[in-house]
C-alpha cells in the first residue's frame, strides 16, 4: 500500500496545495500535523512518522515547505519516501527552485505534476524528462499535450522515448568515487569507505540495448576466472532501466539507457582507505595573546596523479583577529563568519608536501563560551583515477540498424565526508 494523499505545507502548517488519491482518509486530518509535529519537536522526539490515531503522517522538509503524505493502512514506507523525494528531484527540475514562491507562482503545473506522478496512491510516471513531453510550462501548450501522450507512457520502456537520432553515436561513462574518512587527534583512522556512482550520457540512436562489464569479484567468481584485481561492491542500486533479473542471475548489468545524462548505479565498498591527502597539524593557543597554526599536507597518492582544486579547512577560535599567512604553495584567506581559515591549492601532484603557517592575534579578556574541537576537513578531486580499482571493462551497444557506437570512459575520486581531528 502506498499514500492516501499528498500535501505541501509552508513552514506554518498551511496548506499550499493537496492532492487526495484515495479519498480513504479525511483531508482535515492535515490540520492535526503541524501541532504534533512542534509537540514531539519540543520534546526532542523528531520522528519522521507521525501518527494521530489511525492515521499517519510520513513527511519530509525541503527549504521553507513541508511534504507530507498522509495514509491510515500498513504503508510501504520506503516506497512513500522515495516518492517524496523523487517529488522534489521533478519540482526542482520544472522550477529549479522549489520553495514555497514557485509552488504558488506554478499551481496549475503541480497541479498536473501530482495528477500524473501517483494514481490512486500509487507512484506512476516519475521521470521528469518523459513528464517535459507532455506537461509543458506554458499553459497553452498544457491543453493541447493531454491530448496526445507520448507512447513512453504506455510503453515497456518508461524512461525513453521511441524515434531518438544522433549523427554521431555515442556514451560518456563517469566513474565518480567520493572517499569518506575520519581520522582522530592520534592520526588513526576511525572509519573509512567508498561511495561510488557510474553516470552516464548517452546520444544513442533508436532502441539501443547496453551490457556493462565490471571487474566485479562475484562475477569473477561465477565464471572461474581470477586474474586481475577485482572489488566487492555492496549496497548497489540501480536506476530503473537495469534488468535486475538478469544481474541476480549472472552479474551482467543490461539495460536500455535513458537519453541524456543519468545515474545508472550507485554502490559502497567498504575497505580500509589510506587518506589521500594527509593533514598533520600543530595549533597553539596562547591565552589572551595569539593562536598558532601549522598545516602540512602530503598527497599519498601516485605520483603521476594530480589533485585538483584541494581545500584544506581549519578551524580558529571565533574571537581570533588579525590574520598573517605564509603558504609554501597556494594560498590561505580568513573566513570570520565560519571561524576558518581555507588553504586552496590548485593543483596538488602526488607524493609532495606543502605548508601553511597562520598567525591570529586573541583579545585580552577571555571569550566565556566553551567553543567545540571541529575538524579540519579537506577538499579534493582527482581525475583519472580510482582508489577502489573499479574497471569498466567493456561496454557493448548493440542496436537493431547495426550502427557503430563510441564509448567513452572517464574516473574520478573525491572527498566525501573527510575530516580530521585535531588535538585543540
Amino acid at each position: 500500500m502506498s499514500a492516501s494523499a499528498v500535501f505541501v505545507l509552508d513552514l506554518k502548517g498551511k496548506v499550499l496545495i493537496c492532492r487526495n488519491y484515495k479519498g480513504d482518509v479525511d483531508m482535515a486530518e492535515i490540520d492535526n500535523f503541524m501541532p504534533l509535529l512542534m509537540q514531539h519537536e519540543e520534546e526532542g522526539l523528531l520522528c519522521p512518522v507521525i501518527a494521530h490515531g489511525n492515521v499517519h503522517f510520513m513527511w519530509i522538509k525541503h527549504s521553507n515547505l513541508y511534504l507530507v503524505a498522509t495514509t491510515n493502512k500498513n504503508s510501504n514506507a520506503s516506497l512513500v519516501y522515495s516518492f517524496l523525494y523523487k517529488l522534489v528531484e521533478v519540482f526542482t527540475e520544472y522550477f529549479k527552485e522549489l520553495e514555497e514562491e514557485s509552488i504558488q507562482d506554478n499551481f496549475v503545473l503541480v497541479y498536473e505534476l501530482l495528477d500524473e506522478l501517483m494514481d490512486f496512491g500509487f507512484p506512476q510516471t516519475t521521470d521528469s524528462k518523459i513528464l517535459q513531453e507532455y506537461i509543458t510550462q506554458e499553459g497553452t501548450k498544457l491543453e493541447v499535450a493531454k491530448s496526445k501522450v507520448p507512447t513512453t507512457v504506455t510503453n515497456a520502456v518508461s524512461w525513453r522515448s521511441e524515434g531518438i537520432k544522433y549523427k554521431k553515436n555515442e556514451v560518456f561513462i563517469d566513474v565518480i568515487e567520493s572517499i569518506n574518512v575520519l581520522v582522530n587527534a592520534n592520526g588513526s583512522v576511525m572509519s573509512s569507505d567508498i561511495v561510488g556512482s557510474i553516470k552516464l550520457k548517452t546520444m544513442l540512436s533508436g532502441m539501443p540495448e547496453l551490457r556493462l562489464g565490471l571487474n566485479d569479484r562475484v562475477l569473477f567468481a561465477l565464471t572461474g576466472r581470477d586474474k586481475g584485481k577485482t572489488v566487492v561492491m555492496e549496497d548497489v542500486k540501480f536506476h530503473q532501466c537495469v534488468r535486475l533479473s538478469r544481474f541476480d542471475s549472472d552479474r551482467t548489468i543490461s539495460f536500455i539507457p535513458p537519453d541524456g545524462e543519468s545515474e545508472l548505479m550507485s554502490y559502497r565498498i567498504n575497505t580500509h582507505v589510506k587518506p589521500l591527502i594527509w593533514i598533520e597539524s600543530v595549533i597553539e593557543k596562547f591565552s589572551h595573546s595569539r593562536v598558532e597554526i601549522m598545516v602540512k599536507a602530503k598527497g599519498q597518492f601516485k605520483k603521476q596523479s594530480v589533485a585538483n582544486n584541494v581545500e584544506v579547512r581549519v578551524p580558529v577560535p571565533s574571537d581570533a583577529d588579525s590574520p598573517k599567512f605564509k603558504t609554501s604553495t597556494g594560498h590561505a584567506k580568513y573566513v570570520p563568519e565560519k571561524n576558518l581559515v581555507v588553504w586552496t591549492i590548485k593543483s596538488f601532484p602526488g607524493g609532495k608536501e606543502f605548508l601553511m603557517r597562520a598567525h591570529f592575534g586573541l583579545p585580552s579578556v577571555e571569550n566565556d563560551e566553551v567553543e567545540g574541537k571541529p575538524p579540519i576537513t579537506v577538499k579534493f578531486e582527482i581525475p583519472y583515477f580510482t582508489v577502489s580499482g573499479i574497471q569498466v571493462r567493456y561496454m557493448k551497444i548493440i542496436e537493431k540498424s547495426g550502427y557503430q557506437a563510441l564509448p567513452w570512459v572517464r574516473y574520478i575520486t573525491q572527498s566525501g565526508d573527510y575530516q580530521l581531528r585535531t588535538n585543540v
